[in-house]
């Protein structure tokens, strides 16, 4: 018979009715339990919450070899938690920590075809994750801290790291090991041969889903599984991309850090919206370029970094450059630009013409005109305006 550990009964109140069977080998929650500061409870048989289950401190553990499982119509959310179950820890329902969760032994998963499933931190932190403890499905953030998702893909930890939202916002993420030409949940293929001309190759061993509807800068990390050196033997060249679903392409999410070599390593993209893009993977630009494009600026008028400036121009023997916003709308044009862009306004259609324009990310198309080969290159890419 399955069993259930319960420490420091009095400071676990519980009203109305719990059920536990050997029939069910679970505990069964169809009333009010409330864990206190100090207590302490233990399960080593499934969870089903039918009641309410979401006003704890102390700390609630999972505990065996065999796999179990949270289900139930309602949320149950610990302040505390830990996960030592050789097979894992199987979510049917969300699962809430608010505090510190830890990883002792094994996974916790999620189905990762029910968004609507994963293993929620509360403004909460996690230790332990590795190779074999991380969840494997879908981790969900709810708050406004810089947070790295503990996610991978079966005995393959592969993090994704978000800055800090503005406000405070519901963000989930997956990992993915598997090609996205052929993704086996998702109905879109994401065709690593259709991207942004400013590209130049797309990872076609792995991506990851993140979702949320505040702007941020995302961290991916690779591994010698990720083969990297396939896609450039320079990790300068490397750049976040994100699948487009408007235009079927990946487009560029810049790259405002990269440390590692082509072995292992990571990069942080410049600020977008995640529920803009279906999925995001790493991608390179062609090498050889003598100019270098400034992916953000702030144009406060601070004197650093003020305008938007394209180092290497002068190798063209001309050039134009458009500048659109979300919408699709053209903020700015120039032939010959000259580095002058202070963000500025030439129209009235999203923004009053004369106004610096709103922060967020904006799309352009510049084209250059080889001095040897009198060829005009087209690179599209996108630029971040913060104040």
């Amino acid at each position: 018979m399955s069993f259930i550990k319960i420490i420091n009964l009095p400071i676990i109140a519980m009203l109305g009715l719990v059920q536990l069977t050997s029939a069910q080998e679970a505990f069964h929650n169809f009333g009010d339990i409330q864990i206190h500061d100090t207590g302490k409870i233990g399960f080593h048989t499934d969870l089903i919450n039918d009641g309410v289950f979401n006003s704890n401190l102390g700390l609630a553990g999972f505990y065996g070899e065999d796999q179990l499982t949270v289900s139930g119509t309602s949320i149950a959310e610990f302040y505390n938690s830990e996960i030592d179950i050789l097979d894992g820890l199987n979510l049917k329902t969300s699962m809430g920590v608010y505090n510190t969760l830890d990883f002792i032994n094994g996974k916790v998963f999620t189905p990762r075809t029910d968004l609507d499933i994963s293993l929620d931190f509360l403004q909460a932190n996690y230790n332990g994750e590795s190779d074999f403890e991380h969840v494997d499905g879908y981790a969900a953030l709810f708050g406004d801290i810089d947070f790295t998702f503990p996610i991978g893909d079966e005995d393959k930890l592969r993090p994704l790291s978000i800055s800090k939202p503005s406000s405070i916002s519901t963000f989930k993420s997956a990992y993915f090991y598997e090609d996205p030409n052929s993704p086996t949940i998702f109905a879109t293929l994401f065709d690593t041969n259709s991207f942004a001309p400013i590209l130049s190759k797309v990872n076609d061993k792995e991506f990851w889903d993140l979702d949320g509807d505040q702007a941020v800068e995302v961290t991916l990390t690779w591994d010698l599984d990720s083969d990297i050196k396939n896609l450039t033997d320079d990790i300068e060249l490397l750049r976040v991309v994100g699948w487009n679903n408007k235009t079927l392409r990946w487009d560029s999410l810049g790259r405002n850090d990269v440390s590692g070599d082509l072995e292992e390593g990571d990069i942080t993209s410049i600020s977008f919206v995640p529920d803009d893009y279906e999925v995001l993977t790493i991608a390179s630009e062609p090498s050889g370029n003598d100019f270098t494009i400034n992916t953000g600026f702030s144009p406060n008028g601070d004197g650093l970094n003020d305008h938007f400036e394209i180092t290497g121009l002068d190798l063209s023997q001309e050039n134009s450059i458009e500048v659109y916003d979300r919408w699709g709308e053209l903020v700015y044009e120039k032939q010959n630009y000259d580095n002058t862009w202070g963000g500025i306004s030439e129209n009235s259609i999203t923004v009053d013409k004369g106004i610096v324009v709103p922060v967020g990310t904006y799309y352009f198309i510049l084209k250059l005109k080889d001095k040897v080969t009198n060829k005009v290159k087209t690179y599209r890419g996108w630029v971040y305006i913060n104040y």
